[in-house]
């Protein structure tokens, strides 16, 4: 019987976190792990406690920022990161599996919390055509493991 590599079962969870945004413009999922067991998930969407952005502005989504990002939503690596911490975990020494490399501020965030890897299934830069992903950058600048995930992944949702 052929066992699954611990990379594969991670980013395929984090695809499949992804599907649980309610986000109408991009699903992204994030998986935190250290020592092989997970210790946080999360996904791209408003704070709990607010609303669901596809069910309360279906056509449009929630409104944009300056730089055209949603401006209540939060990143699936900040949901993983946040929810982590607020539980007490130690997030120092993790490898972070996302679907869509870190922007910029959430690269910071990363760095920031001492995570040591990132694994990445989709380039940030081209979703948003920019020219390089900036983020991946900082955090190979300042130490970060970063890899984009070698595998296809059957993805069924044409979000993600």
């Amino acid at each position: 019987m052929s066992r699954p590599d611990f990379d594969d079962i991670f980013m395929e969870l984090a695809v499949n976190l992804a599907k649980r945004s309610h986000c109408i413009k991009k699903h992204v999922g994030a998986v935190l792990v250290k020592d092989t067991r997970i210790i946080s998930i999360g996904y791209n969407g408003p704070p709990s406690g607010t609303h669901n952005c596809d069910e309360e502005f279906p056509e449009t989504g929630c409104s944009r920022d300056s730089k055209g990002s949603c401006s209540l939503a939060l990143h699936a690596e900040q949901n993983a990161i946040l929810y982590a911490v607020k539980n007490k975990a130690t997030v120092e020494g993790s490898t972070l599996y996302v679907t869509l490399a870190p922007c910029l501020p959430c690269a910071r965030i990363i760095y920031s919390m001492g995570i040591e890897k990132g694994v990445f299934l989709f380039s940030y830069a081209e979703y948003k055509g920019l020219l390089e992903d900036e983020g991946l950058e900082f955090l190979k600048k300042f130490g970060v493991g970063v890899t984009k995930y070698p595998k296809q992944i059957n993805i069924d949702d044409a979000l993600i």
